[in-house]
């Protein structure tokens, strides 16, 4: 693979630039990366930059579509598969925000559906997205659930970058769930037919190889692979 090195500022252009040549249809796009990588805020200016091309476009977090408290932490606040397999929201994203995005979608979405900081519903408005604006979703583990992304962003660094306390949350930054996070990505890293999710009574059974969909992963390796129906770009960030 070939490293070049650019500034955020440039990053964001290029990437905007990709998209308004790339279609005049709407599009959706994933900002796939740990959260100490900012995928929300980069989500965030690249919407920003794309307004000020005259194209609209809505930013939306996938911490704004977690499922309730009651059942991510069905198994306990640190637990490895739990965290990276059933805390999200993905029908939600996809009933709200994705299918009515899509070139043959309503328009019609829904920027943030809950909020998990009082484990209540978050009330937004919907917003109509007009031919040719885009829908741009920041989060980690976007990529290799099948969601349907036209074109993804994949953010990567080394493995002690992606678990670095960020901005106002310090309790991240504790040993249990330091490891929660790690276990969690090395999850994400392999093969899909060996991935598991928690069961009834504690005990754990094996759920299905995900399907890359549009953007996805290779089994075994926590790589994004472009498919006919969308485009990935990797981004690499050093520390």
């Amino acid at each position: 693979m070939r490293a070049r090195p650019i500034s955020m500022t440039s990053l964001i252009e290029e990437i905007a630039a990709t998209l308004i040549d790339r279609s005049d249809q709407r599009q959706r796009v994933a900002i796939d990366g740990a959260e100490a990588l900012g995928p929300d805020a980069l989500a965030a200016a690249l919407a920003d930059v794309l307004r000020g091309h005259g194209r609209a476009a809505v930013p939306v977090s996938m911490g704004d579509f977690l499922l309730p408290a009651s059942q991510r932490f069905e198994f306990g606040k640190t637990s490895d598969e739990s965290f990276y397999l059933g805390w999200r929201d993905e029908r939600g994203l996809r009933r709200e925000v994705l299918d009515p995005a899509a070139p043959t979608g309503s328009g019609r979405v829904l920027p943030a559906l809950w909020r998990a900081d009082i484990d209540r519903s978050a009330r937004a408005e919907y917003i109509a997205v007009p031919a040719g604006g885009l829908v741009i979703v920041g989060g980690q583990f976007l990529l290799g659930s099948g969601l349907p992304f036209d074109f993804t962003v994949h953010l990567d660094c080394s493995a002690a970058g992606r678990f670095r306390p960020t901005t106002g949350t310090p309790r991240r930054s504790t040993p249990r769930r330091s490891r929660m996070w790690s276990c969690a990505w090395k999850i994400h890293a392999a093969p899909p037919s060996s991935r598991r999710r928690p069961g009834q009574n504690g005990r754990t059974s094996s759920i299905a190889a995900r399907s890359a969909g549009s953007s996805g992963v290779v089994p075994g390796r926590n790589r994004p692979t472009i498919s006919p129906a969308g485009e990935t770009r990797n981004f690499s960030k050093f520390h």
